[in-house]
C-alpha cells in the first residue's frame, strides 16, 4: 500500500461531503445511499488520493482475511456503487481513475470539510428543523445503529431489512457465467454450468427465472445491471465465473437486488469435477435462501445428488452446447456427445433425457429422412425410470403423444406434469401452447404462450412459437405484430415466413410475397425463380415453383407437406386426397388439421369432417 497522504477524516470534492470513518456521503446537503464495503473502498482512495492503489491493496485494506468472499465480484461491485453515487463515467472520470492491470486512482481535488461551511442535511422522516431535541434523538439514535451494525456485522442487519422491509424477490435472471479459464474452448464448459444453475433455480417455487437463451445476448454486455434487469423484467440478478483447472472447478457468485442495485451475497465454491453436480445443487439452494425461498422439495432427485463420471459429464456439457446452435451440423454433433455421455455414465438421467429430447427434434428438422422417433421414446423412459421428475423427458413424451401417436388425453397429462416439475422451462410452456391451440383451446394456448415469453423473452423459438399460435387462432393482425417485434430482437427466416402466410390469409398477395422471399434469403439462386414463378401467375404459381425446387434438390415431401401445396393452389380435390393418404400413412402434421388456417377452404366437405372424426378432434 502507498504511503497514505495526510487527508483528514472528513473531506469534501466537488459537490460532495465524504466522512471516512462513517462511510456517510452527501451531495448538495442530501444524504446518499453508500453501503459499507463501496464506503470502504472509497476511503481507502480518498486517503491515498492522487496515487494509484492496486486491486490487490484494495482486497486487503477492505476485506482482510475473511476467505470465503469472491474479492473479485464484491471489489467490481463496490467500484460500480461507488462510480453510480458520484455519477462518474468509467471512460471520462471526475472522481475515479482505472488504470488497467494497475488499480484505482481518486483524482479529484480534496478540500478539508470541517474548514467549510457545513450543509444541513435532509434525512427523511426528521422532525422540522425548529424541533432540536427531536432531531437530537433521532441522530442519536442513528449512530447507535451504526454502532450495531459495526459490532455485529452489516449483512445480519442487511438481511433483516431485506426480509422484513423489502419486497420479495419473485424473478430472478443468471447472467452468464465468465470463463476465467482462459481457453476459448471452456466457452461449453461456462455455458453449461450458467444453463445448469438456471435449471436448479427453476425449481423454486413461485421464482419466475428467465431462461438461458435470453440472458445469452448479455454475455460480455457493457451495461448496468438495473438496466438489463428492467429488459428482462426482473427483480434480481445472479452474475459470477467459473474456472476449471484440470479436475478441479471454481465458481464464484453473486446476488443482486436490481431494484435498488444492492448486493445481497456473495461467495465462491470449489469443487472436485466429479462432485459438480452437488456444487450446483448447493449453490441453488444458497440463491434461493439468500431470497427466503427454498428449492423445490426438501430432497434433491438422487440422480441430481450422486457423483457423476468426469467424462460423461463432459461430454453432456458439449452436447447441450452444440444442441443449443440448432442446425443439422450441429444437432448431429451434440448427438454424438449425448451417446457418449450416456455410454460413459448410463444411469446419468439429465443426459439421457437431452437424448432423448435431440433424437426427436432430429425428427422434426430436415436433418434425417426418417424421425428417431422410437429412439427419443426409449432414451425418455430411461430417464423417467432413473429421475421421475425429469420435466424433459416428460415434455418428449408429451410431443410423441402429440404428434406421433395422436393420444391427446395422454399429451396433456404428460404436458401438465412437465409444466408442474418445472414451470420455468419456457419451452415447455411454448410446446403445451402449440397442443392447446391445436386441440381449439385457443385461450389456454395464448396464456401458455405468453408464460413462456416471460421466461424468454428474447428467444427467437418463443416468439416463433408465439407467433405460429397466434396464426393458427387466426388472430391475424395480432399475429404481424408480435412477429413484426421479434424481428426486431433478430433476423428470423421462421418469422418472415408466417408472416407471408399471414399475409395470404389476409389477400394481400405483394406483402405476402415480399415475406416469402424474405424467407428464402438464404437460398440466393432460388429467390429468381420464385419471383419470377409469382409474377407470372401470382401466389398459385409461386407454390408450384416451391414443389418443384423441393422435389428437384430431392427434399422429403410427405402426403401432409403435399396437400398444404395443393391448398395454397387452390386445388380442393387433390389436396384431401392427400390428407386421406396422411391419415391412412399416420403421417405426421395432421394434429393441426383441425385449426390450420390453410385448409379453411373445404372444412364444409364432408370428406374433411370425416377426417376431424376420425382423428378425434371434432
Amino acid at each position: 500500500m502507498p504511503t497514505s497522504s495526510k487527508i483528514v477524516d472528513r473531506v469534501r470534492f466537488a459537490t460532495f461531503d465524504f466522512d471516512c470513518r462513517t462511510g456517510e456521503l452527501v451531495r448538495d446537503g442530501v444524504a446518499l445511499k453508500l453501503q459499507p464495503q463501496p464506503a470502504k473502498v472509497l476511503a481507502v482512495l480518498i486517503r491515498h488520493s492522487g496515487e494509484i492503489v492496486t486491486r490487490q491493496e484494495l482486497v486487503k485494506e477492505v476485506w482482510g482475511s475473511e476467505v470465503f468472499v469472491d474479492y473479485e465480484q464484491g471489489l467490481n461491485y463496490a467500484i460500480r456503487q461507488i462510480r453510480s453515487a458520484l455519477d462518474d463515467n468509467a471512460d471520462k472520470p471526475r472522481f475515479l481513475e482505472t488504470l488497467p492491470k494497475r488499480g484505482y486512482r481518486f483524482i479529484a481535488p480534496l478540500q478539508d470539510a470541517a474548514q467549510t461551511t457545513t450543509p444541513s442535511v435532509d434525512i427523511v422522516g426528521l422532525s422540522p428543523p425548529h424541533r432540536k431535541s427531536q432531531t437530537k434523538t433521532v441522530v442519536g439514535v442513528a449512530v447507535v445503529i451504526v454502532l450495531i451494525t459495526l459490532a455485529i456485522g452489516w449483512g445480519k442487519v442487511r438481511r433483516v431489512w431485506i426480509s422484513e422491509g423489502s419486497p420479495p424477490i419473485r424473478s430472478l435472471a443468471v447472467l452468464p457465467l465468465h470463463n476465467l479459464s482462459q481457453d476459448p474452448e471452456q466457452e461449453y464448459f461456462s455455458e453449461g454450468m450458467t444453463d445448469q444453475l438456471i435449471t436448479d433455480l427453476s425449481r423454486v417455487p413461485g421464482l419466475r427465472v428467465i431462461s438461458h437463451t435470453s440472458v445469452e445476448r448479455y454475455k460480455d454486455a457493457k451495461r448496468s445491471l438495473p438496466d438489463i434487469a428492467k429488459e428482462l423484467g426482473v427483480e434480481a440478478v445472479v452474475e459470477g465465473t467459473v474456472t476449471r483447472s484440470g479436475d478441479r472447478v471454481r465458481i464464484t457468485a453473486q446476488l443482486i437486488d436490481a431494484r435498488s442495485d444492492e448486493h445481497i451475497w456473495a461467495d465462491s465454491y470449489e469443487r472436485d469435477f466429479r462432485d459438480l453436480l452437488v456444487l450446483q445443487d448447493e449453490l441453488a439452494w444458497k440463491v434461493a435462501s439468500e431470497i427466503g425461498s427454498t428449492v423445490a422439495g426438501t430432497k434433491t432427485s438422487q440422480s441430481l445428488k450422486r457423483a457423476v463420471d468426469p467424462a460423461a459429464y463432459d461430454a453432456y456439457l458439449k452436447g447441450s452446447f452444440y444442441a443449443d446452435h440448432l442446425t443439422c451440423q450441429s444437432l448431429e454433433q451434440a448427438l454424438t456427445y449425448f451417446q457418449k455421455a450416456v455410454s460413459k455414465d448410463p444411469n446419468f438421467a439429465p443426459a439421457q433425457s437431452r437424448l432423448a429430447d435431440l433424437y426427436y427434434t432430429l425428427g422434426d428438422f430436415p436433418c434425417r429422412q426418417s424421425p428417431l422417433y422410437q429412439e427419443a421414446e426409449s432414451a425418455a423412459l430411461k430417464a423417467i425410470a432413473l429421475d421421475p421428475d425429469n420435466a424433459e423427458a416428460h415434455e418428449v413424451l408429451a410431443e410423441l403423444a402429440f404428434s406421433r401417436d395422436w393420444n391427446w388425453a395422454k399429451a396433456e397429462e404428460e404436458f401438465d406434469r412437465a409444466v408442474q416439475l418445472d414451470p420455468n422451462d419456457a419451452d415447455i410452456h411454448s410446446e403445451y401452447g402449440i397442443y392447446l391451440v391445436a386441440m381449439g383451446r385457443t385461450d389456454e394456448a395464448l396464456n401458455e404462450e405468453r408464460k413462456a415469453q416471460q421466461l424468454d423473452p428474447l428467444s427467437e423459438n418463443t416468439n416463433l412459437s408465439y407467433t405460429i399460435v397466434l396464426y393458427m387462432a387466426h388472430r391475424y393482425d395480432k399475429m404481424i405484430e408480435h412477429a413484426n417485434h421479434a424481428l426486431t430482437l433478430f433476423p428470423s427466416y421462421g418469422e418472415d415466413y408466417w408472416l407471408g402466410e399471414c399475409y395470404e390469409k389476409k389477400g394481400m398477395p405483394d406483402k405476402a410475397i415480399d415475406f416469402f422471399l424474405r424467407a428464402m434469403s438464404g437460398e440466393p439462386d432460388e429467390v429468381p425463380l420464385r419471383r419470377a414463378a409469382y409474377q407470372k401467375n401470382g401466389l398459385p404459381g409461386y407454390w408450384e415453383e416451391e414443389e418443384r425446387i423441393r422435389r428437384r434438390k430431392k427434399y422429403p415431401v410427405g402426403p401432409f407437406r403435399q396437400a398444404e401445396y395443393y391448398a395454397h393452389r387452390g386445388m380442393k380435390e387433390e389436396s384431401i386426397q392427400q390428407l386421406e393418404t396422411a391419415y391412412q400413412q399416420h403421417a405426421i402434421g395432421l394434429e393441426m388439421l383441425k385449426v390450420h388456417p390453410v385448409f379453411d377452404g373445404m372444412r364444409d366437405d364432408p370428406r374433411f369432417k370425416k377426417l376431424l372424426s376420425q382423428l378425434r378432434l371434432e
